[in-house]
């Protein structure tokens, strides 16, 4: 039997559901998992390249990246990034089978997930790291009218805006309020709603006008922010309907086989959180 070896390397990763989602595909592909997750949250001596060094040494498959090393992966992967998402400069997943290829299933994911929103008016988006790049990218090719970008990094915000060009641009911390209530879309791409980062992006009180919110966070999926969107009267995406389709889009990228999502999806909604 063909067997999948991965791992996941983040901070704070105990509560992944990546781990399952994989194996469920494995399972329906005649595949075994084995997986390792390798959090750093207390690991001060961690070196990113070092461990996936190790890991294509060893023989693995490949790795998942999340937070906060995606952009060290695409650096990692550097002129090997696959070309369609080459552009982004993060990096997600890489795979070392038949070679080392860097991909993007939060990029790739996002689009199929975000085909379910019809309003493609003003963005307001909040975080400017690797999964920021991600959602950015996806919501300019979709065509939004405009793409506000705030993180507490002001220039990672401006150098993430200018990487994305039109309409895309950085907004200071003031002047967040006004552009919220001028939005149709809000995104959050922090780890604020984490159980490690407790909180909101964005004020409750300035909810009700726009038409829909998405949280990149996924565990929980009733996010402060979700809940006080919801509550509003805003249409939600949650963290969870992109986690299906980038854990799919993953599972593609290390075998090389392809899986019908409307099989798929369904079956992994028991690991809803």
């Amino acid at each position: 039997m063909t067997v999948l070896r991965a791992g996941l390397i983040g901070d704070h990763i105990s509560r992944t559901r990546l781990p399952k989602a994989l194996e469920i595909m494995c399972a329906e592909a005649g595949w075994t998992l084995d997986f390792t997750l390798i959090d750093t949250s207390e690991d001060p001596d961690f070196v990113f390249a070092d461990t996936v060094d190790m890991a294509r040494a060893d023989g693995w498959t490949g790795v998942t990246v999340t937070h906060p090393y995606k952009t060290d992966a695409a650096t990692y992967a550097d002129r090997q990034m696959h070309p369609d998402v080459a552009h982004l400069g993060a990096c997600n997943t890489l795979v070392f089978r038949g070679g080392l290829c860097g991909y993007n299933t939060d990029y790739t994911g996002f689009l199929a997930a975000f085909e379910s929103v019809s309003e493609r008016g003003p963005v307001v988006m909040m975080g400017a790291g690797g999964v920021a790049r991600s959602i950015g990218a996806a919501l300019v090719r979709e065509g939004v009218s405009d793409l506000a970008i705030c993180d507490l990094d002001a220039a990672r915000a401006a150098d993430l805006a200018c990487g994305l060009g039109p309409p895309a641009r950085a907004i200071p911390s003031e002047a967040l309020d006004q552009a919220v209530q001028g939005a149709s879309g809000l995104v959050n791409a922090t780890p604020l709603g984490m159980k490690e980062y407790p909180g909101s992006a964005f004020d409750p009180g300035l909810l009700g006008a726009q038409s829909w919110a998405f949280d990149a966070v996924y565990t929980p999926t009733d996010t402060a922010f979700l809940t006080a969107a919801g509550a509003a009267g805003l249409s939600t995406l949650t963290g969870f309907e992109l986690f299906r389709h980038m854990a799919i889009r993953s599972f593609e990228a290390y075998t090389g086989l392809a899986l019908d999502p409307s099989d798929m999806l369904p079956k992994l909604e028991v690991l809803r959180p």
